[in-house]
């Protein structure tokens, strides 16, 4: 299929294995989970992994690796059913984590999801949407997803702790054990505060978005932010 990257590798049977999306000046493709995760450590605005992420690929522009983007499952994975009614296991994913080298040119990140959601669907035919959040932290209202067609549904405001430098999810702060990332330490040393998340969904399996059980709402524009 166009577009498409093929594993090298011959198979005993089948099809070879799809491990990418793109062409020879900008791509997608899979990588290392260790690497991926050093990557998301040294420079997303989280300073951490999402431990949970399942799929890694980087991001290669002109052939050097410029970005990192790791999908997985939702940090609340049982509230798939109160968002697309009859999720079953596997069909649902999250952009865990996104960070894009400032060498990259502008519109980068759009096209390096918009890229990614392509590999997903040829790779991972089972799931059906995607989730994303933008928040506060980055400073966004999901432009990005709005470039790459994601239905926007609504603000919410979500509990983080913060030590000065990262911050962390309330359910990494309050799980009894560890479940979202990295460990957090020194928890009685942390700041409790809101931020304000923004809902992006990507319907892949383009019937699906029939049975989402929340109400679809107009684009933010990046001059309305108050």
């Amino acid at each position: 299929m166009k577009g498409y990257i093929y594993s090298a590798q011959i198979p005993m049977f089948g099809h070879k294995d799809i491990i990418g999306y793109g062409d020879k000046s900008f791509y997608v493709k899979q990588i290392d989970k260790d690497i991926a995760n050093d990557i998301i450590k040294k420079n997303h605005y989280s300073k951490k992994y999402f431990n949970n992420s399942y799929i890694h690929l980087g991001v290669f522009i002109n052939e050097n690796m410029l970005g990192v983007l790791q999908y997985g499952h939702l940090l609340n994975n049982n509230s798939v059913e109160n968002i697309v009614k009859g999720t079953n296991n596997g069909e649902a994913c999250e952009l865990n984590r996104m960070w894009l080298d400032d060498k990259a040119k502008r519109n980068s990140e759009s096209k390096a999801v918009s890229y990614s959601i392509k590999y997903l669907k040829g790779n991972y035919p089972k799931i059906k949407w995607v989730q994303s959040f933008a928040d506060e932290r980055c400073g966004g209202l999901g432009i990005v997803y709005q470039a790459c067609s994601f239905t926007y549904y609504g603000e919410h405001l979500s509990i983080f702790y913060t030590d000065g430098e990262k911050f962390y999810h309330n359910i990494q702060v309050t799980a009894k054990r560890e479940k979202a990332g990295t460990q957090v330490k020194n928890k009685n040393k942390l700041t409790k505060v809101e931020l304000r998340q923004f809902r992006y969904l990507k319907f892949i399996h383009k019937r699906t978005k029939k049975q989402c059980l929340l109400k679809e709402q107009p684009y933010l524009k990046h001059y309305n932010n108050d």
